[in-house]
């Protein structure tokens, strides 16, 4: 099963309103997964020079102000952006990579969610309802973002196991189906430097991704390439900094719809979850094709 959303803002009026509207389609996708649920919001990019991470502590009384400060004696600066449930974002004075070291030697208890500039990834047990209420997802402005809503098949349900993954900067994956190869790809890139820090297999194709980015190719290039080294039935939405992009197996047998307006491009599992937003019965609207890798970006609308 699992639930698939996304919205991309063409106008930027809708900006203000993205965490609102895919919040609302998130909860049409409440019995596709009820297990978890989760999201990542493309918004406020941190200064050049200058990263931000999203934090997960299976303690809820994590001290994060501390946390903060020793980043700071560290690179200079660090500032404290927000505090949701279990979940928070820093902002460092440093590279991405080197304040991702630091932080994975020095707080092993702590999950790096993700990672760059404008990325924040939060995700959580539960059902999507209570995810978008507890998150205060109405309260987010950004681009674009990307949820998902999952029934576990292949591993726990943990906050660590929900989708989305994020295994590079600004890059993340969501994924409804299944892989078979995971495990001989898990440990191939691991031979390549590629972390993980669970056993789903989604994780893997994110990794996967983020080791052909690194290799030079393009995000369209890296997808095709799932095609030919991922075994398995999938729907892919993958979440750059400028936008996203879908990919669905040579089979097709997960569901998947798109829909465009003057105003916004949206994707899901199911219509029902793009019905919410404005302007739908006006949409264009089709059902992707197998093998066939859709993208918007922001410099491409």
């Amino acid at each position: 099963m699992c639930g698939i959303v996304g919205l991309f803002c063409k106008a930027p009026e809708l900006e203000a309103r993205l965490g609102g509207y895919l919040g609302a389609m998130l909860e049409q996708m409440n019995d596709r997964g009820p297990d978890s649920a989760g999201v990542a919001v493309y918004r406020e990019p941190a200064p050049i020079g200058s990263s931000k991470l999203t934090l997960y502590s299976a303690d809820p009384d994590a001290d994060w102000a501390a946390i903060r400060g020793e980043l700071a004696d560290v690179f200079g600066d660090a500032h404290q952006s927000a505090v949701r449930m279990r979940h928070c974002v820093l902002v460092v004075d440093a590279d991405a990579d080197e304040a991702e070291a630091w932080v994975r030697h020095h707080h092993p208890e702590l999950r790096i969610m993700s990672a760059g500039r404008m990325i924040e990834i939060y995700k959580e047990v539960g059902r999507p309802q209570q995810f978008v209420a507890e998150f205060r997802l109405a309260d987010f402005a950004g681009t674009h973002g990307l949820g998902h809503t999952r029934m576990a098949t292949e591993s726990r349900v943990t906050t660590e196991g929900s989708h989305p993954f994020s295994t590079g900067l600004d890059l993340c994956l969501v994924h409804n189906g299944s892989l078979s190869n995971h495990n001989r790809l898990r440990e191939r890139l691991r031979r390549e430097g590629i972390e993980f820090q669970t056993e789903n297999d989604t994780e893997v194709a994110a990794g996967y991704l983020t080791w052909r980015l690194r290799g030079g190719a393009s995000l369209e290039e890296a997808l095709e390439g799932c095609l030919r080294d991922l075994d398995g039935f999938y729907t892919f939405l993958v979440g750059t900094a400028e936008g996203f992009a879908v990919l669905r197996d040579p089979i097709a047998c997960k569901p998947a719809v798109i829909a465009e307006t003057d105003d916004w491009v949206a994707m899901a599992s199911e219509y029902r979850a793009i019905a919410v937003l404005p302007g739908a019965s006006d949409a264009q609207i089709w059902e992707p094709e197998p093998r066939v890798v859709y993208a918007w970006e922001k410099a491409l609308v």
